[in-house]
C-alpha cells in the first residue's frame, strides 16, 4: 500500500529537465506551500512557508518543463520520500522530496487553458496559458 500526497504551492523557480544516459527525463522544482492561520493566543494572522522539491519522470517530466514556470500555482499528487547522504565533511543529511505522479495548474486565483500534447499521440494532457485574473 502506498501513501500518496497532495500539496498546493507555487514554484520557486522555473523547472530543470535533464535527460539520463538511457534518454529517461527528469524533471525538478522547487514548490512553496504557504499556510495562514489566526493564532489562538492573539487572534493575530501568521504565516508559515514549507518548502518541498518535487521530481517528476518521463512524460510528465517533459509536460512539466514546457509547461510550468517559477510562479506558478500548481497542484502535486505524488510519494513522499526521504533521501539521506553524507556531505563533503562526513555530516549524514537528508532530505524530503514528492515524486510526482500528477501535476496540474491550480484555477483557485487563476484560470488555466488545457490543451492536448500532440508528441505523446494526444494520450496525456498538459496545462497551457495559465493567466491571472
Amino acid at each position: 500500500m502506498t501513501a500518496t500526497t497532495t500539496l498546493a504551492g507555487n514554484l520557486t523557480r522555473e523547472p530543470e529537465i535533464r535527460y539520463t544516459k538511457e534518454g529517461l527525463a527528469t524533471t525538478t522544482f522547487s514548490l512553496a506551500v504557504n499556510r495562514r492561520h489566526q493564532a489562538k493566543a492573539t487572534g493575530e494572522w501568521e504565516e508559515e512557508t514549507s518548502y518541498f522539491d518535487v521530481v517528476c519522470f518521463q512524460e510528465l517530466a517533459e509536460n512539466v518543463a514546457l509547461s510550468m514556470t517559477k510562479g506558478t500555482r500548481v497542484l502535486v499528487t505524488g510519494r513522499l520520500r526521504q533521501r539521506t547522504w553524507a556531505d563533503e565533511d562526513g555530516h549524514r543529511r537528508s532530505r524530503v522530496e514528492l515524486t510526482a505522479d500528477d501535476v496540474g495548474a491550480s484555477v483557485r486565483f487563476c484560470t488555466a487553458e488545457v490543451a492536448r500534447s500532440s508528441r505523446l499521440g494526444g494520450e496525456e494532457w498538459t496545462s497551457a496559458g495559465v493567466e491571472l485574473e
